[in-house]
């Protein structure tokens, strides 16, 4: 890893794993500590806040330089000159994650059976940074995960649909960034790397209904960018491609590194949110099962039942 870029990441707070992995605690890890505040996740899906492991294989590879991601980019990669175990990735993620966790146990806010807990996470969150699926043994590393009885998320932008086709097992559950309601605008906020994203995003929605999985479209919302009600139509006509089980409608957020490229202004407020949550549940037969004003998010099902996940799925 650059020399710099590494140095930039741990003033960040990013715990660094071998030489392309990290693991940064969430927000809602400390919400749920020390005020007993859950991740959306946790309403929508029944995970625990306080046991999930967020990290990534991919800290500074991606094939897409958003313009409303929070991370650095400077530094950013599509390939891997080495790339480390996975069985190993896992491994010191976990111990990774309970050094930056330590602290909370002099705090007398944090609940103590909660950060006993917190040291063993039985959920992995493959979304911190980066494209995971540029990993080549992504794979491998899902299995580590589900031998252990962890449950996994992974996050991708839909560039690589061969990825996906090939990756076996799958996650627990897929989620697909879809950001952009045409080529155009994708190619504005996106700023993709490689010359057909559009085009790979494109057959990794078509691909989504054969995988045998959850899947989840989300949608960042970008005020002034991407979320006009022209434009719901148009994602509407994306959405039935992938057929997913779950929609997540959710408004970007001013923090990190993408408030060089963004403004406040950007940031929607939550009833633009709900308004757009609704008009594409209309479009496309869907309901408005579950909403999260705090984390700006609602949750479009097919069907209006809450799912909750095993701890032990494999």
């Amino acid at each position: 890893m650059d020399p710099e870029l590494k140095k930039i990441l741990q003033k960040q707070q990013y715990a660094l794993v071998g030489k392309h992995s990290g693991v940064k605690i969430c927000h809602w890890m400390r919400q749920s500590l020390l005020f007993n505040r859950q991740c959306y996740k946790q309403s929508f899906y029944g995970i625990e806040s306080h046991r999930c492991l967020q990290m990534t294989p991919t800290i500074n590879q991606c094939t897409q330089l958003c313009l409303f991601c929070w991370r650095f980019q400077n530094f950013t990669e599509h390939t891997f000159k080495e790339t480390d175990d996975p069985t190993f990735i896992l491994e010191q993620s976990i111990n990774a994650q309970k050094k930056l966790i330590t602290g909370f146990k002099g705090d007398p806010r944090c609940d103590q059976k909660k950060w006993e807990q917190a040291n063993t996470p039985t959920m992995v969150a493959c979304s911190l940074s980066g494209e995971p699926t540029l990993y080549p043994k992504l794979g491998e590393f899902f299995a580590a995960c589900h031998k252990k009885g962890m449950t996994t998320f992974l996050v991708t932008n839909g560039t690589q649909p061969e990825a996906l086709a090939n990756l076996d097992p799958l996650p627990t559950q897929l989620y697909v960034s879809v950001v952009a309601p045409d080529e155009e605008t994708y190619k504005k906020i996106c700023a993709p790397l490689i010359p057909n994203g559009w085009e790979k995003l494109n057959q990794t929605l078509e691909l989504l209904p054969s995988l045998s999985t959850r899947t989840v479209i989300r949608h960042t919302l970008v005020n002034g960018w991407n979320m006009d009600d022209s434009d719901i139509e148009k994602y509407a006509k994306l959405d039935e491609k992938a057929s997913p089980q779950f929609i997540e409608p959710k408004g970007y957020v001013f923090v990190g590194s993408s408030r060089i490229r963004m403004t406040l202004a950007n940031m929607p407020k939550y009833p633009m949110i709900k308004h757009f949550g609704e008009k594409l549940a209309e479009n496309l037969g869907y309901e408005l099962a579950m909403e999260k004003a705090e984390s700006l998010v609602v949750l479009l099902t097919k069907t209006p039942k809450k799912i909750k996940i095993k701890s032990k799925e494999q």
